[in-house]
């Protein structure tokens, strides 16, 4: 098995293998390229990202700066937007459904390293994947660890670590990130009553 089939299999992996290697720098390429480009380019910015990711639908933004370390592990469903400072670590699969906003500075992390230090310094890792439902929010500088699986019509707090799975139809904040209340149709409401 080489190790970027172990990496997609979720196994440890060397990340520092020539193959993996050289996909990190084709990623960090086409992001470099990406982040670079005229605020206005807006076809050269979706024709990057649909070079890049495995996987989009037609309608989608990501203001830069963007980084990941693969792209083809990330699939985007429609309407999907992220604002500034959005990170992928991409060895296991990302997957998010539509209509998913994402705040500045928030970080997607599907790669982890062995507790074990002796392990650890062998440069071995691995990947669990991330999955995101359909109308997810994530407010600023949130943080999703691998592994976890977030539900739909979710909203998840400024500066949460969200390091278990997130069922649907919640508000979601903290660090280690819980459920705080049900969302209930008095949330729609309280746009258009207004006394």
């Amino acid at each position: 098995m080489t190790e970027k089939e172990k990496m997609i299999a979720g196994e440890l992996y060397n990340s520092g293998c020539e193959e993996l290697s050289q996909d990190r720098i084709n990623a960090k390429k086409l992001c470099h390229k990406y982040n670079n480009l005229e605020p206005d380019n807006y076809e050269e910015r979706k024709n990057i990202l649909k070079k890049l990711f495995g996987k989009t639908k037609e309608n989608f933004w990501i203001e830069p700066t963007f980084w990941c370390d693969y792209g083809y592990n990330i699939e985007i469903g429609e309407n999907f937007y992220s604002n500034h400072n959005l990170v992928i670590l991409d060895p296991a699969k990302v997957t998010f459904g539509d209509n998913v906003f994402i705040a500045p500075n928030c970080g997607f992390y599907t790669a982890g390293h062995p507790i074990d230090a002796q392990i650890r310094n062998e440069l071995l890792e691995f990947g669990h994947p991330i999955t995101v439902g359909n109308n997810v929010w994530f407010g600023g500088n949130v943080v999703v660890l691998p592994g976890v699986t977030i539900g739909n019509n979710v909203v998840i707090g400024a500066g949460s670590v969200v390091t278990k799975d997130i069922p649907s139809n919640v508000v979601a904040v903290g660090n280690p990130c819980k459920i705080l209340r049900k969302i209930t149709s008095a949330d729609k409401n309280r746009y258009f009553n207004k006394k």
